[in-house]
């Protein structure tokens, strides 16, 4: 267990070093640190209702601080290539994340043009039973999408790491609340990237965040 821990430490600490550095970023990552923890909650009353709330607000708005705000040029802090840090991560990288959110996208338009999608629902009465049938596909993709990074990890790797991972993600929201409070003040006193991450006087202008996507 110990060691299980460390292991779980330290793919946080990758993946906060290497991909989180945009205040902006990391307050979109607590918006949906914010929701998922709702999303939790609801899962107990309704998971279709937390999975719509999950993907449509959490998700959207995690990936859109990834893929539009953090900077993918040469990481000097951490003397990485963007390009390295994609073929080194753990979890899904940017390519696989827009599979995944692909397949997000598509759910609606798939469920609306094909009413019971194929048989697995009984055709929606009304919105709000095609918005129920909408979460349980969504719910069901990201239990899926959980399931195979882990089985694709325990080969590529070691289960222990899937595990980890599987571990890292569910427990994200609490760890990025914790992480992320204070960046959306950080961000309204401008400052654009995090100091920790890109100090200031390293010659890469950290502070006006010039080098973010």
């Amino acid at each position: 267990m110990k060691d299980f821990l460390a292991l779980l430490n330290e793919q946080r600490w990758d993946d906060h070093r290497y991909y989180h550095h945009c205040r902006i970023n990391q307050s979109l990552h607590l918006l949906s640190a914010c929701c998922f923890v709702i999303a939790y909650g609801l899962l107990l009353v309704d998971p279709a209702w937390s999975a719509l709330l999950a993907w449509g607000v959490s998700m959207t708005s995690r990936q859109a601080g990834h893929f539009f705000f953090e900077p993918k040029g040469y990481d000097h802090v951490n003397q990485a290539t963007h390009e390295h840090k994609e073929e080194i991560k753990v979890g899904y990288n940017l390519r696989g994340k827009v599979v995944l959110m692909a397949l997000w996208a598509a759910s609606p338009i798939a469920l609306w043009l094909q009413p019971g999608l194929f048989g697995l629902f009984e055709p929606a009465a009304s919105f709000v039973d095609y918005l129920h049938q909408l979460g349980l596909v969504w719910f069901w993709l990201g239990v899926g999408g959980l399931v195979f990074r882990v089985l694709q990890l325990a080969v590529i790797r070691d289960l222990r790491t899937g595990l980890a991972w599987a571990a890292k993600i569910i427990t994200d929201p609490f760890h990025d609340i914790q992480l992320y409070h204070r960046a959306p003040l950080q961000l309204l006193r401008g400052e654009r990237l995090d100091p920790a991450l890109w100090p200031r006087g390293d010659g890469h202008n950290a502070g006006n965040g010039e080098q973010a996507a």
